[in-house]
């Protein structure tokens, strides 16, 4: 054997006896915790802001893995809060805008991201600005109604306004493999809308209602943030169905349809800016190139995680054909 294969067959030998005989713990760290946020410059010049925050994917109050796999990311509600308190303490930042690009998320996570934009903009008296990308549905919409003004992309597609509980009903599959689930409970509402057997005409009534009310917050805060559509008028529309960027200008869903470096400029000259940098924050490992630059979250992960993460039953404002 040659010199060179017998030192490595040795080395080799050498790191099995190490590991298996417990002798020794070597911790090969694969990334960094969660680090500060840090503010790039996208394009533009002079000592006035508008800063961009970026809302993509599915919407919801859990952390998200990382771009490698390994360790997790701050949720959106915990990272949209965090963004939002930076930018208050910088007096440079005269506007915000929201590029949105989800199908929406959890009613909560919805709910909170939208009351943090809507108390931002009143203690701070910034302009806040909605631009919806490839898809701005449902909870996504729901958020984008805190903007003073909404704009769509030409290709957006958007609506989705209502509520959705997802069930499954294994109790055919679980019957043919022979398996049954036998729980014991305090009552008989205590496993409601249970996977293991079909809801019973009480449970669906319980839940309906459920959902009924939080469609009804639904309408009430599109009718806060969109003044010029009535109670008839929404409700007509409000059916959880989509639109294109035209067909919501025409329902007045939105303002109007531009591209987002039109959106810029519309919101430079909505603050009487001549000049101001589109900035962004990020964390020191992302990539933040451009005004398109975004996390790289898929829309519909239904690899990996992907819904699994929502088997439990969740009230949804997410489009979800």
């Amino acid at each position: 054997m040659r010199s060179g294969m017998k030192q490595i067959v040795m080395v080799l030998v050498g790191l099995w006896f190490l590991f298996s005989s417990g002798c020794a713990f070597v911790s090969i760290p694969f990334g960094r915790g969660v680090e500060p946020l840090e503010e790039k410059t996208l394009t533009g010049k002079g000592k006035n802001k508008i800063l961009l925050i970026d809302l993509s994917g599915i919407i919801t109050e859990e952390e998200k893995k990382s771009f490698t796999g390994f360790g997790k990311e701050v949720s959106d509600v915990a990272r949209i809060k965090e963004e939002l308190e930076k930018a208050a303490q910088d007096k440079r930042i005269k506007a915000i805008i929201l590029r949105i690009n989800s199908p929406g998320g959890t009613v909560t996570a919805s709910d909170i991201i939208h009351h943090e934009i809507m108390r931002y903009k009143k203690k701070n008296n910034i302009f806040v600005a909605a631009s919806l990308m490839d898809i701005a549905a449902s909870g996504g919409y729901y958020i984008a109604t805190a903007a003073d003004r909404i704009i769509a992309h030409p290709t957006t597609i958007t609506g989705s306004i209502g509520v959705i509980v997802m069930k499954f009903n294994v109790k055919g599959l679980m019957d043919k493999i022979g398996v049954q689930e036998e729980s014991i409970k305090s009552g008989d509402m205590k496993d409601i809308l249970s996977p293991f057997r079909g809801a019973t005409p009480g449970e669906k009534k319980i839940v309906q209602e459920i959902v009924d009310s939080l469609y009804q917050n639904f309408l009430s805060v599109i009718e806060q943030g969109r003044p010029g559509i009535s109670r008839s008028e929404l409700k007509a529309i409000a059916d959880g169905r989509v639109f294109t960027a035209q067909q919501a200008l025409s329902a007045k869903l939105i303002d109007e349809i531009a591209y987002l470096d039109t959106t810029v400029e519309m919101v430079k000259k909505q603050t009487g800016l001549e000049e101001a940098r589109l900035v962004t924050y990020h964390r020191p490992a992302a990539y933040k190139n451009n005004i398109y630059s975004q996390a790289n979250i898929q829309l519909f992960n239904i690899g990996g995680e992907g819904f699994t993460g929502y088997l439990p039953v969740q009230f949804m404002y997410l489009w979800n054909p």
